[in-house]
């Protein structure tokens, strides 16, 4: 038997329940046809200035309070390069060092046994768009609609110890964001 013990800490991704996106007025229009709910800002167009979502702020300071994070009076976006096809500005709007949450835990039920889990912090940014690899096709589509969409990210620190503390874990949060509205859940639409 192997004297390794995983050590794991996951980034979990929520869609914001929000009806326009992180830096702009499109619409979240999952299932759109290609490419109709973008603008210049999510499409980070010369010139053209985001906004924040007023509402994906207030959803991501509610979990943070759930999850018993430090709500900071002061957060900052950042960019963060990326070069992917489907990110069409190369970079994503996030937050990294002045995140708006901080800390907190989340309690787990694991065969009857309570656990925490710790949280590093809970932050905002943006998805990118979707790459479709279609069968038979050697040409990739992209479909930038989610570009631009809210995210919650929250971050544990590196304390789950087996798949089945992670699968517990990711179950409750799933349930947490559920119940307190911030976001769907459907892992289907990839919210």
């Amino acid at each position: 038997m192997s004297a390794l013990v995983p050590t794991i800490g996951l980034e979990v991704h929520c869609q914001l329940n929000t009806r326009t996106k992180m830096f702009c007025g499109c619409p979240i229009a999952h299932g759109a046809p290609p490419n109709t709910a973008v603008c210049p800002v999510c499409l980070g167009h010369p010139g053209a200035l985001p906004v924040v979502n007023d509402e994906a702020v207030r959803l991501s300071v509610r979990a943070g309070v759930a999850l018993g994070c430090a709500v900071q009076d002061r957060s900052v976006f950042a960019r963060k390069h990326y070069f992917y096809p489907d990110s069409p500005k190369r970079y994503q709007i996030s937050q990294f060092d002045r995140p708006i949450c901080v800390g907190g835990s989340l309690d787990v039920s694991i065969d009857g046994a309570r656990q925490r889990f710790a949280l590093e912090r809970i932050h905002m940014e943006e998805d990118a768009g979707k790459s479709m690899h279609l069968d038979g096709e050697e040409d990739t589509l992209v479909d930038l609609n989610r570009a631009g969409t809210p995210l919650l990210e929250v971050v544990t620190e590196p304390d789950i110890f087996s798949s089945e503390e992670a699968y517990a874990f990711m179950s409750e949060i799933r349930k947490l964001v559920r119940y307190l509205d911030v976001s769907d859940g459907n892992m289907e639409e990839g919210s």
